[in-house]
């Protein structure tokens, strides 16, 4: 393992830049060519998730808000509890600002590539509607961009695995039950394989049901544990109101900090941020897509405003709010990183009953999260080969959930990097190509929306 980690991390430098460079500035690109859609519509976009613009006949498998539900619950989760405590940890307060930039950036990003997924979408070999950044690639680009896709869909592969969650989820079950002790007489290591199997067991009985029954589980459980974090957070942000707008203060100064000891000084802190906001929110990354061209629409513009909520939910509200526990609490200021500090924040600000509230909260977006990303994984096997086999990625996804118990976080945390790195780049290739043509469907949409049309 320790071999396999020296590797991936002497990739990561290499990959890091493309990505930095493809995000903020393809970003910054998008957000001013969309001119400023995702926050001129927003409450429109709000509506239409709602179901107050729907229409009979689209085509699909998912209606919008199970599509959002899906993806936010492969993105509300462990990524925003302990990804934002692995910033903090590896670049302090100042982290959450670039985190709230990058996720600005993303709601562009996610209104482009959402609109893309319906706009461009492909059957399979069983006639079923498939959209996602291999189908808007290929579509939309031409079979010449096909290595694109390719490459895209290898690099899933492994990004797409449930390893981090699987990681952090032990750790957080091993840190509250402390299960080390003398509990049948099991030591840690035995538990740690015990939880893993024990979570791919209970993550088969979804994830071989497919699509429908994923969509259905995860708009079940997410809204209603999102709402109950954000109650917990807001308990704890009301009995310390008078420390909120500080700790807020601290995220923007040290945002501007130069002099940080972080690795690679100032911009080390930026692409910190713009690591952990897309693994937070997946924007750019080519995730979402996959989802949100399953949905019943009849225009692609509607879903591209419904998709471009997702950033706003999980990385402007939970991270956000995540990240201020984090600081009230003081955990930051020691040596702990991952979901240990999300816990101890949460064990000091609850009445010594955060950490129990927050593992029951974890296990919710543990097992939401592992059920969406599975599905990303078997439409990349089946981009590659066909449906049918691409089914058989629920296998070797079940089996990396056991690995992931027992891996280390340094290891599990840059194969994920690495592995949205590279997915950034084909995808982001693409939805700047194909921006011009989402723009010529949003401007015809709006014109319609008008004149009460939409």
């Amino acid at each position: 393992m320790d071999k396999i980690n020296q590797f991936i991390s002497g990739a990561l430098p290499f990959t890091e830049w493309p990505m930095f460079i493809l995000l903020i500035c393809g970003g910054l690109f998008l957000l001013v060519y969309s001119k400023f859609v995702p926050f001129r519509f927003f409450r429109h976009a709000i509506a239409i998730t709602a179901g107050k613009y729907d229409k009979k006949g689209g085509e699909g498998d998912v209606s919008s808000f199970q599509a959002l539900s899906a993806a936010v619950a492969a993105t509300v989760g462990l990524g925003n509890i302990s990804g934002v405590a692995i910033a903090i940890h590896d670049g302090g307060p100042g982290v959450v600002f670039w985190i709230w930039m990058t996720a600005l950036l993303g709601m562009g990003i996610k209104f482009y590539s959402g609109s893309l997924a319906v706009m461009f979408r492909g059957k399979d070999a069983q006639g079923n509607p498939q959209g996602g950044p291999m189908y808007y690639i290929t579509q939309g680009l031409g079979p010449k961009a096909k290595p694109l896709a390719i490459f895209f869909a290898v690099c899933g592969l492994f990004g797409f695995l449930g390893v981090f969650t699987a990681n952090q989820f032990t750790e957080t079950f091993m840190s509250v039950v402390e299960p080390q002790s003398t509990l049948y007489n099991m030591d840690a290591l035995s538990w740690q394989w015990t939880i893993g199997i024990v979570l791919a067991v209970i993550t088969s009985f979804v994830i071989f049901g497919g699509l429908t029954k994923i969509a259905k589980v995860a708009s079940a459980i997410v809204p209603f544990m999102v709402l109950v974090y954000l109650i917990a957070v807001i308990v704890v942000m009301l009995m310390n109101a008078s420390e909120v707008f500080p700790a807020l203060k601290m995220i923007v100064t040290e945002a501007w900090n130069f002099d940080t000891v972080v690795t690679g000084g100032f911009w080390g802190l930026v692409i910190i941020g713009v690591r952990r906001a897309m693994f937070s929110n997946e924007a750019g990354l080519g995730s979402a897509p996959m989802y949100h061209g399953q949905s019943k629409t009849d225009n692609p513009i509607k879903e591209g405003l419904v998709a471009m909520l997702g950033p706003f939910i999980d990385t402007i509200l939970v991270c956000t709010f995540t990240a201020v526990v984090i600081i009230l609490s003081g955990a930051y200021t020691e040596d702990q990183s991952g979901i240990v500090m999300t816990l101890t924040a949460f064990e000091r600000t609850l009445f010594g009953y955060g950490d129990d509230l927050l593992m029951v909260i974890v296990t919710a977006f543990a097992l939401s999260t592992l059920f969406t990303y599975s599905y990303y994984g078997v439409k990349c096997l089946s981009f590659l080969t066909n449906s049918k086999i691409g089914k058989y990625y629920n296998h070797y996804f079940v089996l990396m959930i056991v690995f992931a118990a027992v891996a280390s976080l340094e290891l599990v945390k840059n194969l994920i990097d690495l592995s949205y790195a590279l997915m950034v780049i084909p995808n982001m290739i693409a939805v700047l190509l194909l921006a011009p043509k989402v723009n010529a469907k949003a401007k015809e949409y709006f014109k319609r929306l008008k004149h009460g049309e939409a």
